[in-house]
């Protein structure tokens, strides 16, 4: 059965094809919006061609020499009127700076081989602070003040805004993000409020989309409000200046929509969707205010920021394993495929350094575990109608719920860092950047921002845009990853007098309600048949609940309390500081900043100098005894220490507990373990990780020394490429194999292209630029469809069906690029973050008789014989070399069955009315920086 690709937003615009009716009258529509929508926004505003005067004066406060870079597909432009977005999809035409950095993205996976430092900016965008005169394209004093200007260069379009006032400053990055994202971020406000279906179309995915995301944020208008109230009032002249600069920020955006509907070139989703009318003009663009922003928080931290939760499924897995094994041997395995501290995984912190936290108490107290087969999901849907209670529909909640309950979040993002001890020049070199999908527009957006107190360009996400949140400032750079440690535990709230009362401290206490009603009608845009639901969330003063079970016959309620949960809005204090030249002036005032941050990050930093790291969040400090893995009681004895259920606030651990360095020879992150000791809510921490992908590469270049920005792109760029499988577990599956000779045709013709794509590197790489056909693709085909088949073979047998299952509700068994993995779907880049690989490899080296450090608890190919294992090693791969391409790349509604090249192709996936080419599959962050500081302040 054909995959299908979760159609979000506006996806429904991808293919001419669904608005064929639509497109008919295309032809009219264009000359009516030419007339009544210029082209380009800057027919309809004061902006004029700047000359050499008015051009950014030249960067005395730039201490990067030329050598800052960085990219952020597929192109700064993301807003199109509706002329522009009916162009596009009948003739592909783009709009100014729409894609003009998809190219050289794409380019760099094959042509990093012969990468220089003076070719980095073939696939690069220079970073360097201000713009050349003779490379302004337009400069523009929005809402005609006289205190801020927006320049934007020729090559990208980039904003670069300069304010001679703060308030002016952050007035302009306001009016900038709205030129350049304001669907976006209307679309992602009303996400973060679950009111998504109402604006934008009741498409399945976008059902999906919103209960995702409001079942763990369910908040109130005075929600909101409150946690701007708590940060302004607990962050002293920084929470007062925090409130003043998203006044202003709030106040630019205002002011482009106001000129935009005046001017009539506000985006053409808006029409698309029916709240404006391109004839009349007649329909509104809401204004945003500050409960927007925090709104709009909740969303991105929740999707890279929010380690934890999964204490649910994890005492399910127990239970069967127990139920397998027996209570003792049952959750010996249970913990060795857990595996909290593996001592074979790969390390950011390397030099033997322990951060202990979550770890496995002796003893623990107050687990609250599961009868079984009593668990059941609590449900958010109610009052379903039309197609809010379609078979899609319901789909698309279940999908939504898994990905909201699950421990296994989309990581993503990686950095390579080294120190001058070992680089060419005796400065640090850092190539890093955060994985954030791939969407068009993109949830990032490019800046620069001078004004006072403010001095940075990078990458902030669209309407959080009032300070950069990745990128640069004078004389440093900064970067993150997601790290999954875990700030979110599971409460079992025993009921009292009904479902909907808990016991509190041993009152009988009523649970709140909250509700949002959605219904939608049908748009051009979205044409979905009418329908309408309400979600409804049961909260206690330990979070919402998640589910319903029994405890020793006992009804219970299963809830969620994350560390982060009504204070979405905290972080902004720490990336006011990232900004503030006269706060960040070395790697421990950096490490200052970030402690600021309440999600769960990576945090690191390079100077001329130094480099850096720190890992943020609000890690609470745990009840003695309470194993962070499994559900306890609500109680007082297991509550988090000195928490406040009215502020959600508690005692936290440290900054010296958290992970952090400086210094350290190298870095590298990719979403793997922290340090010795740190358990991470994520499964997979191991043997093998894409962690190590990295980690081999640059522990070699370190060790040669000499390493230079090209290098170093060049590792990046050789891992991105890398198939985690081939590189680090089929060699050993291999030995396996021909621990005999193969006499099997079928198989030995299989073992022998794959060991010709391991000798050639095991990457999935075209065989030239643009052929989109790959070298070697039998025998990825062959990996592709035999990893599960090898998996299941290995491990059934001996788990059982019922634990085997259990288990991949923990950590999947595989995530090829071709898998429509994670809340983006495929075509997705982002690849072999979870997976059985150190499963795997850990097993096939004890049948192999070498040395495993932290073994799982049974031999399982074979049950240990190495003939056995050889002989379902064999089974599976004759089984898997038989399958076509059409069987294993099934096709999509992007790609036909068989076109391997397609179904691991990135797609900027459309949440407006543009769409874009697909890239050749890579591995590698969104937004990306290259940078070696040749001097400091």
């Amino acid at each position: 059965m054909p995959r299908r690709n979760p159609r979000t937003l506006l996806d429904r615009l991808r293919t001419p094809g669904r608005l064929s009716g639509f497109l008919k009258s295309a032809s009219v529509c264009v000359l009516v919006a030419g007339l009544l929508s210029p082209l380009a926004q800057t027919s309809a505003t004061a902006q004029t061609t700047a000359t050499a005067t008015t051009a950014a004066a030249a960067a005395s406060n730039d201490y990067c020499g030329g050598q800052c870079s960085d990219i952020l597909p597929p192109g700064e432009n993301g807003n199109a009127t509706l002329a522009q977005v009916l162009l596009n999809q009948v003739f592909g035409t783009q709009p100014d700076h729409a894609e003009d950095q998809l190219g050289p993205y794409a380019n760099l996976a094959k042509g990093y081989p012969s990468l220089t430092n003076s070719t980095i900016n073939t696939f690069f965008n220079d970073a360097s602070f201000g713009v050349p005169s003779d490379q302004v394209a337009s400069t523009l004093s929005p809402a005609g003040r006289t205190d801020v200007t927006i320049v934007r260069d020729k090559k990208t379009g980039v904003p670069h805004i300069t304010g001679t006032t703060r308030y002016g400053t952050e007035f302009g990055a306001g009016y900038a993000a709205a030129q350049d994202r304001l669907w976006l971020m209307d679309v992602f406000r009303h996400v973060g409020r679950g009111q998504l279906t109402g604006f934008a179309g009741g498409a399945a995915s976008n059902q999906g989309l919103e209960q995702q995301f409001w079942r763990n944020a369910p908040y109130s208008e005075a929600d909101l409000q409150a946690q701007i109230d708590n940060a302004v009032a607990t962050n002293g002249t920084r929470g007062q200046q925090a409130l003043a600069d998203a006044n202003a920020y709030i106040a630019g955006i205002n002011a482009y929509i106001d000129a935009s509907d005046s001017g009539r070139y506000f985006p053409g989703e808006y029409v698309l969707t029916g709240h404006k009318d391109s004839i009349t003009n007649a329909g509104t663009i809401d204004h945003f205010k500050l409960t927007d922003l925090v709104a709009l928080a909740s969303v991105i931290g929740a999707l890279f920021g929010s380690g934890g939760g999964g204490e649910v499924n994890n005492a399910i897995s127990l239970l069967a394993a127990q139920q397998q094994y027996g209570v003792t041997k049952g959750t010996e395995v249970w913990e060795s495929f857990r595996e909290r501290n593996d001592p074979e995984a790969v390390l950011t912190v390397h030099n033997g350094e322990s951060f202990p936290y979550a770890t496995k108490p002796a003893a623990p107290q107050g687990e609250a575990l599961p009868d079984a087969g009593s668990v059941n999901t609590e449900p958010l849907i109610y009052d379903a109608t039309g197609t809010g209670a379609s078979q899609s529909a319901t789909a698309a909640s279940a999908t939504a719920t898994a990905n909201a309950l699950t421990s296994a979040k989309r990581g993503m993002s990686n950095a390579l860092v080294v120190s001058g001890k070992y680089t060419a020049s005796g400065h640090p070199v850092a190539v890093f950047g955060p994985q954030t999908g791939y969407f068009a527009p993109q949830l990032l957006m490019l800046q620069e921002i001078q004004g006072p107190g403010i001095s940075a360009r990078g990458a902030s996400f669209a309407g959080l845009s009032m300070y950069v949140e990745l990128g640069r400032g004078q004389d440093y750079s900064w970067s993150a990853t997601t790290s999954g440690q875990d700030i979110i535990d599971t409460y079992t709230v025993e009921l009292c007098q009904d479902d909907y009362h808990y016991l509190y401290h041993g009152t009988c206490t009523a649970m709140d309600k909250i509700e949002q009603k959605n219904s939608w009608t049908p748009t051009t845009a979205d044409g979905t048949a009418a329908g309408s639901y309400t979600m409804r969330v049961w909260r206690t003063k330990y979070g919402p609940v998640e589910y319903r079970a029994t405890v020793g016959g006992k009804k219970v309620a299963y809830t969620t309390l994350r560390s982060s949960y009504m204070h979405e809005a905290d972080s902004i204090i720490g990336f006011q500081m990232l900004n503030d030249p006269d706060y960040v002036k070395s790697p421990q005032t950096f490490q200052s900043a970030v402690q600021h941050i309440n999600y769960t990050f990576n945090w690191f930093y390079a100077d001329s100098a130094h480099t850096a790291y720190y890992n943020s969040g609000d890690n609470p400090v745990r009840a003695s005894g309470v194993d962070a893995e499994f559900p306890v009681w609500a109680q007082s004895a297991y509550e988090w220490k000195n928490w406040n259920p009215t502020t959600n606030t508690a005692d936290y651990t440290p900054a010296s507990a958290h992970p952090n360095s400086i210094d350290q020879d190298y870095y590298i992150s990719w979403n793997n373990k922290q340090a010795k000791d740190y358990t991470t809510a994520p499964w997979g921490d191991g043997s093998v990780h894409r962690g190590n992908l990295l980690e081999d590469r640059v522990k070699k270049l370190v060790a040669a020394g000499g390493v230079t920005r090209a290098s170093l792109v060049k590792a990046m760029a050789d891992a991105s490429l890398a198939d985690l499988r081939a590189e680090d577990v089929l060699p050993d599956l291999l030995k396996v194999i021909n621990s005999s000779t193969v006499t099997d045709s079928t198989a030995a013709a299989a073992v022998t292209k794959l060991q010709t794509w391991l000798t050639a590197g095991g990457k999935r790489t075209e065989t030239s630029a643009g052929s989109k056909k790959y070298a070697d693709a039998d025998a990825i085909r062959i990996l592709d469809a035999w990893w599960p088949l090898l998996a299941k073979g290995i491990f059934e047998p001996g788990l059982g069906t019922s634990l085997y299952t259990a288990m991949q509700a923990n950590l999947p068994v595989d995530e090829s690029p071709s898998a429509a993995h994670g809340p983006t779907g495929s075509h997705a880049g982002s690849s072999f973050q979870y997976g059985w690989w150190s499963y795997v490899d850990k097993d096939v080296r004890a049948v192999l008789g070498e040395s495993v450090q932290g073994p799982l608890a049974d031999k399982y190919c074979g049950g240990g014989s190495l003939s056995a294992c050889r002989d379902i090693l064999i089974g599976t791969l004759k089984t898997a070399a038989g399958k076509t391409a059409a069987q294993v790349y099934p096709g999509d509604s992007l790609c036909s069955a068989g076109d391997q090249w397609c179904a691991d192709s990135i797609v900027q996936r459309t949440l407006g009315g543009i769409k874009h080419y697909n890239i050749s599959w890579q591995n590698r962050p969104t937004f990306q920086q290259v940078v070696e500081y040749t001097s400091h302040r």
